[in-house]
């Protein structure tokens, strides 16, 4: 048995975790030394939408099933249902050291990463490098920003699953089959199917590459025994999931993620699933995967406005302009990103982007071909109907991914495998030593990535810099908007091209054999660590925390308190943006709300008779002639309140909202779903019901 060194096997591991301990404090300090919380829209809304259950389970101990205030009522197993997980909630508590929630995903990104580089044999200075890049990746930082914390959870776990089934597959069968099943358990608790869905993506093609080395060298049976001890793993990790599993598996069809009752003319209704329009809502352009090396190269976060700045070319053309109403005009126009994806950027890091062209050069084949096709494959998935050709066809033929929407999810699977390809080659390299033929690959790797950001600097201008829809403006705002965003452009690619220099320039001289391989290392996680750092806060900012005490949010409104004097059962409609806010379930039962996977019957009744009702309000209103008999559907789901803003003035009774419950006079009978939809935007339906005999039938009538 091998005698475990304090310093050889114990301090490396802890210098690790107190690193990563202190890159969570000094990047989240105001959390840790101002008193402060994260302010996160997402989680903002949560809150508003699971207020009803929390309250439920405060008054009696049990855990409510029906949300009743979001969207006129929806399953609560989706909305805040606490499950019988405790031990698994507890294993992660102890994992990220009892940091808080949702701080903590960042710190076991950190932590996860490190343990699989570890399980890959990459030496321990080496992966906090690799660690602290996974984890400050602007996809990690700007999905925390926006709460998406179960996604950066699911994350989070994700490094740890894989780096299970690798010590399983490299001999350490045991171990494999332990960390792989708390892993998993782990990851499955989060609760985001599509992250699970990409590291499936990522685990099928690492074992396909296991399976095809085994037959190389006759060893199948030792695969299967391998395969077999994994898939005992997995099935103890989704005994712990079963029941969300289960509940949501058997929601699915309901949702918007089911097929719809209705029969559009024209197209082909798909069995199950997203319709693409939906699903590719949220994508990338051809050219926007730049972004994961030059993070400005579509000029950055979408908050920035060259108006803002007086030294800009643009601010000064509109101040020089004399027309200030045309100028006022054209300001609102002068933003930096001309992509085509809302941003921010997804940034991978430069020096993470050289390394992975590194690692394609010295890493041992088989990782290069189970690593360098899976980040193709994530691009290609993240353009959506960019590429329609290719995502149209896997949207329609590949198992289940028509499920999911924001398809630039996808590129975690990229920002997954670029530090670790990226590592495996460096480590590969300091075995090869420096010489003439590992000099000549440095020399390719740099050329392909400073290259192109030196390339990038000399001929920029030779880029459009201009969204389509820009074309319409004069050529003098044109011309200043093109100038601020060539410099935008050039100065990305100037600091991408200085990072990476940096560390090319080290290696090629072997300054880690001739000096101090420590040292180098030590330079290396500080380089990494500030050019992710530096490009993370410009999307993470003290503009995303708020005092403890001093949220504001949830107060309630004049139109609130007005609103709740009515002690009575009823629901109420929130015309301001009321598909994507929960605020209104905090207070009332509302007929709106904020979720990603809404009750389908309840969708095409707001695409088409609830919409068409609220537009009928809008024009009844700007005429002052308010007439609540005709909106059928607002009446019919109880809406006494209607609420266009925040004052007591803003609150519009419903006198003829039909209550709680009510008897109708006549039923009228109708042959299809849509028929039946058409037909409930016609009638009053106080008196009258209507009845899909093609799927309901009851006798008397």
């Amino acid at each position: 048995m091998k005698k475990i060194k304090f310093t050889g096997h114990i301090l490396p591991h802890l210098v690790a975790v107190v690193v990563f301990l202190i890159v969570t404090l000094i990047f989240f300090s105001p959390v840790f030394f101002d008193n402060k919380v994260l302010q996160q829209h997402d989680i903002q809304q949560h809150m508003g939408s699971a207020k009803v259950l929390r309250d439920y389970r405060a008054a009696t101990g049990e855990e409510g099933m029906w949300a009743i205030s979001m969207f006129s009522g929806m399953p609560a197993y989706l909305v805040n249902l606490e499950w019988s997980n405790g031990v698994v909630s507890w294993m992660k508590q102890v994992l990220s050291l009892f940091l808080p929630h949702p701080i903590n995903n960042i710190f076991l990104s950190f932590l996860c990463y490190y343990c699989m580089l570890l399980a890959f044999r990459i030496r321990p200075w080496l992966a906090i490098g690799g660690a602290l890049a996974f984890g400050l990746s602007s996809y990690m930082i700007i999905g925390l920003a926006a709460g998406h914390n179960a996604r950066i959870g699911a994350i989070a776990f994700m490094p740890l699953v894989i780096g299970g089934i690798h010590l399983a597959f490299s001999g350490r069968r045991i171990l494999g089959f332990g960390v792989t099943a708390a892993a998993l358990a782990l990851h499955l608790r989060e609760n985001h199917l599509q992250i699970t869905y990409y590291m499936m993506l990522i685990v099928g093609v690492y074992g396909l590459i296991q399976l095809i080395a085994a037959a190389r060298v006759k060893q199948f049976t030792e695969f299967l025994k391998t395969l077999g001890l994994l898939v005992a793993a997995a099935v103890i990790a989704g005994g712990t999931y079963l029941g969300p599993f289960w509940a949501i598996t058997e929601y699915s069809r309901y949702s918007i993620r089911g097929p719809s009752e209705l029969v559009k003319q024209n197209a082909v209704q798909p069995a199950a699933g997203l319709s693409k329009s939906y699903a590719f809502d949220y994508r990338i352009g051809i050219a926007e995967p730049l972004t994961l090396m030059i993070p400005n190269f579509f000029g950055g976060n979408g908050a920035i406005y060259f108006v803002q700045d007086q030294t800009s070319s643009t601010y000064k053309a509109l101040v020089n302009l004399g027309d200030n109403q045309l100028a006022n005009q054209l300001a609102s126009y002068s933003g930096a990103f001309w992509g085509l994806q809302a941003p921010s950027p997804y940034y991978g890091g430069a020096i993470i982007c050289f390394l992975f062209v590194l690692g394609i050069l010295f890493a041992e084949k088989k990782y290069v071909w189970w690593l360098v096709p899976l980040s193709i494959f994530s691009i290609l998935l993240s353009w959506g109907d960019s590429f329609s050709s290719f995502n149209y066809f896997m949207f329609d033929h590949f198992p289940g991914y028509n499920m999911f929407r924001s398809v630039t999810f996808a590129l975690i699977i990229i920002l997954f495998t670029m530090p670790l390809l990226g590592f495996l080659g460096l480590e590969k390299l300091f075995e090869k030593g420096i010489n003439k033929d590992t000099r000549r690959k440095l020399i390719i790797a740099f050329s392909a990535t400073g290259g192109v950001c030196f390339l990038l600097i000399l001929f920029a201008g030779t880029l459009t810099l201009l969204k389509d829809s820009e074309a319409k403006f004069p050529p003098w705002f044109l011309s200043a908007l093109q100038d601020d965003r060539r410099g935008l452009l050039r100065d990305d690619a100037f600091r991408s091209l200085a990072f990476i220099f940096s560390i090319f320039i080290l290696l090629f001289f072997d300054v880690p054999k001739k000096f101090s391989m420590i040292g180098f290392l030590i330079f290396l996680i500080l380089m990494v660590t500030l050019d992710l750092a530096i490009v993370d806060r410009r999307y993470f900012t003290k503009e995303n925390y708020q005092r403890k005490r001093g949220a504001t949010y949830f107060e309630p409104t004049a139109a609130d308190q007005e609103i709740l004097k009515d002690k009575s059962y009823y629901r109420v409609y929130n015309l301001q943006d009321p598909w994507n806010e929960a605020r209104t379930s905090y207070y009332h039962h509302s007929l709106g709300g904020y979720h990603g996977a809404k009750i389908r019957r309840y969708q095409d009744l707001y695409d088409s008779v609830l919409t068409d009702n609220t537009r009928q309000l809008f024009n009844d209103a700007r005429t002052g002639k308010l007439n609540f008999k005709k909106y059928s559907a607002l009446n019919m789901l109880n809406a006494k309140y209607v609420v266009s803003g925040p004052d007591a003035t803003d609150v519009f009774q419903n006198p003829e909202a039909n209550g709680n419950a009510w008897f109708v006079k006549e039923t009228v009978n109708v042959n299809s779903a849509n028929e039946e939809l058409k037909k409930v935007g016609e009638v009053n339906t106080r008196e009258v019901a209507v009845m899909d005999s093609s799927r309901f039938r009851v006798s008397g009538f």
